[in-house]
């Protein structure tokens, strides 16, 4: 009987064969006391996948879908704005919010005459530079068109809003930027779950148009590139092909169902957790049959709570740099209806406890 030593033996642990996860420390921006969002960068995200797309805008659908209301002297000048000439105050806002959620920053020009708004005029995100000073105060704000200087404001001639502001910064934060690529290009949700549709898409492909591998009787290179032209018409046009007997092997290479991992709980986990990074949950987007009624008001409770917030961020950003006052209303609240089925589901409990009580 032959022995083996293994006195030499040695054992490694999971970090050499398995990375482990790690944050990169954030950069503050502001410490050159410029900054230009990266607008290009994320709209084609927002251009590109459809999901994406729909959660910001339902919910800036949301936040300002049932309009505002103001006194008759704010409304008058307000109905008065046309931003691009085709525009009103609420497609603006709308825009506003899409496009601070998108990049983190919406600029617009007040245009004012004899110290009167007259009209609120978009500016692309990508074009503008944020100018701050030392002490982390904006100076100005300047528009840079093929890297030449065109325009420049001062900040009261600006609408800013800076969304997912933190620290000291004086811009906002993209919502789409923490579902990306980190700075150690590690994939984020969005990348995964786009390459686990295409994954999808290459299986779909397998089951309908399975592989095939012909074993011919032949070496002769131009006989084989005749020979895979017609069976690739075949298969193009699903015709039948006739071959002399004994000439051509043909095996068919097919994914199996089950046979391999089975991405579509995947697919519908990364969706979900861009989902809950703007705060917007399925059942708002019309999915969510999987919740039960209860469930399901309980979410819709904490969806109107980040609607409520973006509603009120919006009119004290309006009555602090525009100097109107509006108030934008909640599409629909169920904080009343469940307040109601409370007290309608305590009155059946005192009714169960006493049975002989009088009405």
């Amino acid at each position: 009987m032959v022995q083996t030593k293994v006195d030499s033996a040695t054992t490694t642990d999971m970090t050499n064969t398995v990375e482990n996860y790690s944050v990169s420390p954030g950069d503050d921006t502001n410490q050159d006391r410029e900054f230009t969002p990266e607008w290009t960068k994320w709209k084609g995200f927002l251009d590109q996948i459809p999901e994406l797309n729909a959660t910001i805008n339902k919910k800036a659908t949301w936040t300002v879908g049932k309009g505002y209301k103001a006194k008759p002297n704010v409304k008058k000048i307000l109905k008065k704005i046309r931003g691009n000439g085709k525009e009103t105050f609420n497609s603006i806002l709308y825009k506003a919010i899409v496009t601070y959620t998108t990049c983190g920053d919406y600029f617009a020009e007040i245009i004012k005459l004899d110290g009167r708004l007259k009209n609120i005029k978009t500016l692309n995100p990508g074009t503008i530079k944020i100018i701050t000073d030392r002490f982390g105060f904006i100076k100005k704000y300047e528009q840079h068109l093929d890297g030449k200087l065109v325009n420049s404001w001062k900040p009261e001639e600006i609408f800013h809003l800076s969304w997912n502001q933190i620290g000291d910064n004086t811009h906002g934060t993209s919502t789409i930027e923490k579902l990306t690529y980190d700075k150690d290009q590690r994939p984020g949700v969005i990348e995964m779950y786009n390459e686990a549709k295409q994954d999808m898409k290459t299986v779909f492909h397998r089951y309908v148009k399975p592989l095939i591998i012909s074993h011919i009787d032949t070496d002769d290179e131009t006989e084989i590139a005749t020979f895979k032209g017609k069976l690739d018409k075949t298969v193009k046009l699903g015709e039948n092909l006739v071959v002399p007997k004994d000439t051509v092997e043909m095996e068919r290479m097919s994914i199996p169902q089950y046979s391999t991992l089975d991405p579509l709980p995947w697919i519908q986990s990364l969706q979900k957790e861009f989902l809950k990074a703007d705060g917007v949950p399925d059942v708002i987007l019309g999915e969510g049959s999987e919740a039960t009624e209860a469930t399901a008001k309980i979410i819709y409770l904490a969806f109107q709570q980040m609607i409520e917030w973006n509603q009120l961020f919006l009119e004290e950003q309006v009555e602090a740099q525009l100097g109107l006052e509006i108030n934008l209303e909640f599409p629909a609240s169920l904080e009343q209806n469940l307040q109601s089925s409370e007290r309608k589901s305590r009155s059946m409990n005192n009714m169960e406890m006493n049975p002989n009580e009088k009405k």
